[in-house]
Parts: structure tokens; C-alpha cells; sequence
């Protein structure tokens, strides 16, 4: 498939981020390498995802639930200086190697502090929609950008109770699914591009049991211009 025959299936109605990107937006955060063990601050202010993701659920998500799970990862990790020393991100990719007394526990705890730190990077306000590398590689992957998001929310859906909906790479190749709880990609050898955060705590304030109109206003706040730098780390590896 040539770039013309993707941008082609992407469709017209993509907007191309450039000049309307804002600050936060243009920005391409790192990967999640240099992830430590300190709630990150955000690059916008709590209501700048409104109407779609609202003040309260972004202050409470980001100062209560993420800062509770560092706490407790902390507080697990409270004997095992050298595997606090590891960080979090290798302490996902390699669960393997943590005690298993305290495995479950970091599984959770790490694993939601990874995830909520990607996610906060995903979203932003006014972004645009890129037509790089990532949307290239969506088309060729989907078929088009329309049967991605279906096929993301449909994951993102039937995703029970609590967890997480993807758009990863593994082994070279897009795919969209989904994990329990805070369990990440990282831990299954996949590289996360895009992600939403499906628990109830994310939308419930908002849009009560709503979940479909919630990930269906998720699309308003990606930040395509992060997903194409998770995108092209992850093709680098």
C-alpha cells in the first residue's frame, strides 16, 4: 500500500495537526523510560478536556487515584530499595522477577502508576488529528481510520468491569485490545500507542454509566501528536 492509497482510506474529513496544535500538543513527551516514582504534572489545566472529560474527574483521577496507586507501590516496595531503584516501567515489563508476595500488589499498583502516566500524555486539548506515520500505519492495519475507532470502542465496550482499551504494537503490528484492572501492555511484550481508561472513577462524575458516550468523546481530546511519537518509539523499539 502506497502513502497516497493510505491517506486515501484515512478519508477526507482527518484534520491535519500543524499549525492549530497547541503548546501541550506539540510537545512529544518521552516514553515512559525515564517514568520514576512522583505523580507527573499535567501540561494543561484540569478543565481543559471540558465539555468532554470534566474538571472534577480530571483533578480527582490525577491527585487521588493516581497518587494512591504510587503510594502503595511505594509502601510495597519499602523493603526492596533495589527494585524501587528499577522504576516502575521495568518492574511491568519484568513482573516475573518481583517476589511473589508482593507481586500481585505491584502488578496493580506499578501497573496503574505506568498507565495513568501514559494516559495523561494521550489526551489534550485541541490536538488535531495527524495524517504521519501512525495514520499510515492505522489504515494499513484497519483499513481505515473509521473501522479502527469502531474497533477500539468495541474493545474499549466490552472490556468487563474495570480495565483498559489499546492500541498497541507488538511484534511490528498494530492491534487494539484491551487489559483488566491496571494491567498493562508492557507486561505482555506489546508497546502501547494509544490507551483509555475505562474505570468507572474516569467518566462516572460526568457521564454516570454512560461508557459508550464517554469513549465516544475520547477522540475529542487525543493527542495525536504524542500517539505518532509513541508510535515512532515503538517502531525504533
Amino acid at each position: 500500500m502506497t502513502r497516497r492509497d493510505a491517506l486515501k482510506i484515512i478519508g477526507t474529513g482527518v484534520a491535519v495537526a500543524g499549525l492549530g496544535l497547541t503548546k501541550a500538543a506539540a510537545a512529544e513527551a518521552p516514553a515512559a523510560s525515564a517514568l520514576g516514582w512522583d505523580l507527573p504534572d499535567l501540561t494543561y489545566a484540569y478543565a481543559a478536556l471540558e465539555p468532554h472529560i470534566d474538571a472534577k474527574t480530571m483533578e480527582i483521577h490525577h491527585t487521588k487515584h493516581h497518587q494512591a496507586y504510587i503510594t502503595n507501590a511505594k509502601a510495597l516496595l519499602k523493603d526492596h530499595p533495589d527494585l524501587l531503584a528499577r522504576g516502575p516501567e521495568a518492574l511491568v515489563r519484568d513482573l516475573g522477577s518481583v517476589p511473589e508476595a508482593i507481586r500481585t500488589g505491584l502488578r496493580n499498583n506499578a501497573g496503574g502508576h505506568v498507565n495513568h502516566s501514559f494516559f495523561w500524555r494521550i489526551i489534550a486539548p485541541d490536538t488535531g488529528m495527524s495524517i504521519g506515520q501512525l495514520g499510515v500505519a492505522i489504515a494499513g492495519a484497519f483499513g481505515s481510520m473509521e473501522e479502527f475507532k469502531k474497533q477500539f470502542a468495541d474493545a474499549a465496550m466490552k472490556r468487563f468491569g474495570s480495565g483498559w482499551a489499546w492500541l498497541s504494537l507488538k511484534d511490528g503490528r498494530l492491534q487494539v485490545h484491551s487489559t483488566a484492572n491496571q494491567d498493562s501492555p508492557l507486561s505482555d511484550g506489546a508497546k502501547p500507542v494509544i490507551g483509555l481508561d475505562v474505570w468507572e472513577h474516569a467518566y462516572y462524575l460526568h457521564y454516570q454509566n454512560r461508557r459508550a458516550d464517554y469513549i465516544a468523546a475520547f477522540w475529542n481530546v487525543v493527542n495525536w501528536t504524542q500517539a505518532e511519537a509513541n508510535y515512532g518509539a515503538a517502531v525504533k523499539g
